[in-house]
């Protein structure tokens, strides 16, 4: 009698969910629509020049979930945006003069919002070095002065860090999960996983979104 209980409450269950979806296909196609046209989906991008593949139902869910999940952050866009007109002209001839295309910009604004934070681990800056990477980075880092603070010293930082993990790894893309996931935590996984495309590579979750946000 219970099985047959749950069976019913099952089968209950499945049937409303197929009610939902497919019991009235002109309001979900209208639906569908609206959602398209306020948050159209692009037929291609790339991250520093390298396509991102689209074609991919894995890599398509990942990008449509970023853009779904800022689409509606205007308070915090608009800051970002007002910040970007005094720090992105700091940022730009730096970036261009290491030649670390201009994309990486960007990379500052998912790490800081373009402001001078402090983590809970300890990175500080826009470009939220850690103490010991920012000193290999060539940034003075102790009680006195703290160049992470510096915007024009740690973006050159920041491209020397880049330049390295793009002569590592092959690709930008991976030099920028790398700038997340660490070069020793990213390296790792390519070796282990046993593929070196930042798509194909199964990483933690901030990581794995690190390229698309």
């Amino acid at each position: 009698m219970k099985l047959i209980e749950k069976t019913g409450v099952i089968a209950s269950v499945v049937l409303i969910s197929g009610l939902l979806i497919n019991g009235m296909p002109e309001k979900n196609e209208t639906v569908k629509a609206e959602v398209k046209k306020e948050f159209p989906f692009p037929d291609k991008i790339d991250f520093a020049g390298e396509q991102a593949p689209l074609h991919i139902a894995d890599v398509r869910e990942r990008l449509d979930r970023e853009l779904l999940t800022n689409a509606n952050l205007h308070a915090t866009t608009q800051l970002i945006i007002k910040r970007a007109n005094r720090v992105f002209p700091v940022m730009e001839p730096i970036l261009k003069k290491y030649n670390v295309p201009d994309d990486f910009k960007y990379l500052a604004v998912i790490e800081s919002g373009l402001v001078n934070a402090v983590s809970p681990a300890g990175a500080r800056g826009i470009w939220q070095f850690m103490p010991e990477t920012g000193k290999e980075r060539g940034l003075e880092v102790n009680d006195i002065v703290d160049e992470r603070y510096h915007l024009e010293k740690s973006t050159e930082a920041a491209c020397k860090y880049l330049l390295d993990a793009k002569t590592k790894f092959g690709s930008w893309t991976l030099a920028a999960a790398s700038y997340n996931g660490g070069f020793g935590g990213v390296n790792k996984q390519i070796t282990f996983q046993g593929v070196n495309n930042y798509y194909d590579l199964l990483l933690t979750e901030e990581t794995s979104r690190y390229v698309f946000r």
